[in-house]
């Protein structure tokens, strides 16, 4: 093994792989870090780190575990069956198709699963008298523990496979696509945290989020169907909705602080008009 990856070492373009793959699957979690974060905010906030620390833990057992299986992972794109139904043809490809892997039907079920989980979650918000739900029951800890850690499993599995599948792409090395596997969820559990506090504290940013999360879901499910949309176009969306988002909370601070500037001067001005002259 250790022949393997002494060359490595000394070859620049191994060096130039491993840089370009951490990257990639740093901004590949963000989607899985996200519903981690919004998904323990639920529990209450003594099982939330440990919550957290599971599921990251568990998505890097997944993608090692993946890679170790890796001609298993590779024949995942395989097709299955298919239905014989394909789209107009644009730029050489068709627009979308109906010959469905296994892959395929992993990120299907992955998006349905987001866009009912994140819609499920819009209606508890915006609901005037929401009924409670599964992740709402404060008297049923373990059980609340245990619910959020299965949803997790079950999106680090549909997240672990798009990972994998994608460093497949990029480089041959299992070595250093392992390297880079370990170092992004590294990111992740560092990252947990600050991410699901300031979700927690800004309660814009969790509809925010949800609305990622239901664009995430639809991403997958085009996916699916063979629709590929550029990753590019999706974080730059989010990163602009972000940037707006941290635009109207620099807005909303500012308005808070002239509010109670002058809260502050009308009360010197109240004390002023009642004291006695000569006082």
């Amino acid at each position: 093994m250790f022949d393997s990856i002494t060359p490595l070492l000394t070859d620049p373009a191994a060096w130039l792989a491993l840089v370009t793959l951490i990257v990639m699957e740093v901004v590949l979690g963000i989607d899985n870090l996200v519903f981690i974060s919004i998904l323990s905010n639920k529990l209450p906030e003594k099982d939330r780190p440990r919550v957290r620390r599971i599921g990251i833990s568990l998505a890097l057992i997944m993608r090692l575990g993946l890679l170790a299986t890796i001609g298993f992972i590779v024949a995942l794109t395989n097709p299955v069956f298919d239905l014989g139904l394909t789209g107009p043809v644009e730029h050489g490809a068709p627009l979308f198709e109906t010959a469905f892997s296994w892959r395929d039907l992993i990120l299907i079920a992955g998006g349905l699963f987001l866009l009912w989980k994140a819609t499920k979650e819009i209606h508890h918000s915006v609901d005037p008298a929401p009924t409670p739900g599964m992740l709402d029951k404060k008297d049923v800890v373990i059980a609340n523990a245990g619910s959020a850690i299965f949803q997790i499993i079950l999106l680090d599995l549909v997240f672990s496979v798009d990972s994998i599948l994608t460093a497949v792409g990029m480089t041959d090395h299992v070595p250093i696509m392992m390297v880079a596997v370990i170092v992004a969820v590294t990111v992740m559990l560092l990252a947990a945290t600050p991410l699901a506090n300031f979700i927690e504290k800004n309660p814009t940013v969790v509809m925010l989020a949800l609305g990622f999360l239901l664009m995430i879901g639809m991403v997958l499910i085009a996916d699916g169907f063979g629709v590929h949309v550029p990753k590019g176009y999706i974080y730059t969306a989010m990163a602009f909705s972000g940037l707006v988002e941290g635009l109207n909370m620099m807005g909303r601070r500012s308005a808070a602080r002239k509010h109670a500037a002058e809260q502050a001067h009308q009360v010197a001005l109240n004390r002023a008009e009642t004291a006695e002259p000569g006082v």
